[in-house]
């Protein structure tokens, strides 16, 4: 796809508009958080990324959202992964950690993938397998006395084995990758009692893709989307965002992402300080409903590559 192609289809997508999601409370919704830095850790949305980078690749981030509303959630990722020897298989390790009110809920998976090479290019086929675990103390909420009949557990958990796949395409200029997080679902049976199903139906399916465009060495720009859907909605879309990145000397990149589905506005910034480690940060600006009451989201995120085998004149930027 020429230069062209990619700065229509990035200006194309901008002015989509989709309705937000409504709430499915026909099971148990594992939550799948919403992050901004997904940009700069695929592993974190799709287990085909993992050994793509070439190296030992470590990744840890902190999401503050919501700030300004009490007891907001507060998400910390960490993904670890690295190519075997023959580049051909990449193991990984993805875990995320958020804390929201009197709720915790954290989610470790192991993650395999197996790579394709082409001339140019290569294509990513992964699997991960692992857990979500959630637990919600109600002794913590104000002015429940106890026994209490509305909440006669004082501590409920839940622990949900999981598995989830992904392909993922890359080449020097394009990049596209689809993922399902989950095969499978949950349903209350009663108190902490859970029956665990499977259902093509309830999918969820995020998809994304983007491109780089080089307009002088020290000069590129990177558009890029992500789209998350859930087939077991009515309205479908969970989250929609339209990203773009200048790459200033491959030492700076300063871009801008527009969520359609919650009508936020992300800043992002990321510095290279040398050819393994990488600090970001992002602000997610409120522009629809959240406005008056929150001061929006920030998110750090620090990634590290041990022994990295990229130079100043092939740098990786998918």
């Amino acid at each position: 796809m020429g230069r062209t192609a990619l700065l229509i289809l990035f200006l194309t997508l901008i002015h989509i508009r989709l309705p937000s999601q409504a709430p499915d409370s026909g099971r148990i919704i594992l939550g799948y958080p919403v992050y901004s830095q997904y940009l700069h850790n695929g592993l974190m949305i799709n287990p085909a990324y993992a050994g793509t980078r070439g190296s030992l690749n470590a990744t840890l981030s902190y999401r503050m959202q919501w700030m300004g509303i009490a007891d907001a959630p507060r998400l910390q990722t960490f993904s670890l992964h690295t190519p075997l020897k023959n580049d051909k298989v990449g193991l990984g390790l993805e875990a995320r950690f958020m804390q929201y009110g009197i709720s915790r809920s954290s989610n470790v998976y192991a993650v395999y993938a197996y790579h394709i090479r082409f001339a140019k290019s290569r294509l990513s086929f992964g699997l991960k397998a692992g857990a979500d675990i959630s637990n919600t103390d109600y002794t913590g909420l104000l002015g429940v006395s106890r026994p209490d009949p509305v909440f006669p557990e004082e501590v409920v958990s839940y622990v949900f084995p999981n598995a989830g796949a992904g392909v993922y395409y890359s080449s020097d200029h394009l990049f596209a990758g689809l993922s399902v997080p989950a095969f499978l679902f949950y349903r209350s049976s009663g108190g902490s009692s859970t029956q665990a199903y499977h259902s093509f139906s309830e999918y969820d399916i995020i998809f994304s893709a983007g491109g780089l465009i080089t307009f002088s060495p020290d000069f590129k720009f990177k558009p890029s989307m992500l789209l998350d859907l859930s087939m077991h909605d009515a309205e479908m879309i969970n989250q929609l965002d339209i990203n773009g990145n200048i790459i200033i000397s491959d030492l700076l990149w300063v871009g801008a992402s527009w969520r359609t589905t919650e009508q936020v506005f992300v800043a992002h910034l990321q510095v290279n300080l040398g050819q393994q480690l990488m600090i970001g940060f992002s602000y997610d600006y409120p522009a629809g409903r959240l406005t008056n009451y929150s001061k929006g989201s920030t998110e750090f995120i620090l990634r590290y590559e041990f022994g990295s085998k990229v130079s100043a004149s092939n740098p990786r930027y998918f």
